[in-house]
């Protein structure tokens, strides 16, 4: 299996654009993710991005993954760019459906100073309920899911393993909807 993160862009009247196909791409995110195919994921505050984590047998899936969803159909999306991660750090569980925008949450993203240090410290901090899944992308670059809606926070907890380069490590805000 490959996870995917994989970065879209929306188009600039998202809000409007989406409402038409709003109830289709959810239906179609939580299929996908009862197959074992999406890992979670969520818009931007603002909506102009999106982030989502894919699972896959073959890169070749991915445009299927994209390109079907109702809100690629419908012009709401207007790109994406995919990246594999090399390594991952699955979530413990799925969390229910949030559509509300009330679940924020945070991205963290930077350079590992230590990357096999840094996998355990990766560990540990979704065992202690501070990240909720992540990975490493070849050359090192890490992002990651983390439970707090605090940036500075966010980037502390990384900060404080030692194992990430702390003057590189960037966060913004998500709302994890699955």
């Amino acid at each position: 299996m490959i996870v995917f993160h994989i970065a879209v862009t929306a188009a600039a009247d998202y809000l409007t654009r989406r409402e038409g196909h709003r109830r289709a791409h959810i239906e179609r995110l939580q299929g996908l993710r009862a197959a074992g195919i999406l890992i979670g994921g969520g818009p931007a505050p603002d909506g102009k991005t999106a982030d989502l984590f894919y699972r896959l047998q073959q890169p070749g899936q991915l445009t299927h993954a994209i390109e079907e969803d109702p809100y690629w159909v419908g012009g709401v999306w207007t790109d994406y760019a995919p990246r594999s991660f090399t390594q991952f750090v699955e979530p413990w569980e799925h969390v229910p459906v949030v559509l509300d925008g009330s679940r924020k949450v945070t991205l963290v993203e930077g350079p590992v100073a230590d990357r096999d240090m840094a996998q355990f410290a990766l560990i540990e901090l979704r065992g202690a309920g501070r990240v909720l899944f992540g990975g490493f992308f070849e050359g090192g670059e890490t992002l990651a899911l983390v439970t707090t809606a605090d940036a500075p926070a966010a980037v502390g907890w990384f900060r404080d393993t030692g194992f990430w380069k702390p003057d590189a490590l960037t966060a913004r805000p998500l709302l994890h909807v699955l």
